[in-house]
């Protein structure tokens, strides 16, 4: 079973958000996601300063197995990009929650995060696709 930390909030396409309490949040792909993928071997980030809205490709992750696009869950402003994904995309295998984030937004509309999947819907999410 993938760890889905409680803390975090969820897309139905595998991103993960943590909220830092100042308006912006960190994102990333989530263990079922990176499990599902297998060894990645490319990230495609997207641009600080780039203007995102939920839904919107961000990004594409490359595995051995398969290219997946990222699409963002929150709609904001790019502040920051994890860098060491270019030299390290590996980095998202080890640790998806932790050294493999891959962005952070600031958000326009706070109110989206209400919107996403808790820990629990989102462990309903995953479990079915492994059905």
């Amino acid at each position: 079973m993938s760890d889905i930390p409680k803390d975090l909030r969820y897309s139905p396409s595998h991103e993960w958000v943590r909220d830092e309490g100042n308006g912006v949040v960190t994102l990333g792909i989530t263990d079922h996601a990176q499990e599902s993928l297998g060894d990645l071997v490319f990230v495609e980030l997207p641009e600080v300063g780039q203007a995102i809205a939920v839904g919107d490709e961000m990004g594409v992750v490359e595995s051995v197995k398969a290219a997946s696009d990222l699409f963002s869950p929150v709609s904001g402003e790019v502040v920051e990009v994890n860098e060491t994904l270019g030299d390290t995309p590996e980095a998202i295998n080890g640790d998806p929650y932790g050294d493999g984030w891959i962005a952070k937004v600031k958000l326009s509309v706070p109110a989206e995060l209400d919107e996403l999947l808790d820990a629990d819907a989102y462990t309903a999410v995953a479990e079915e696709e492994d059905d």
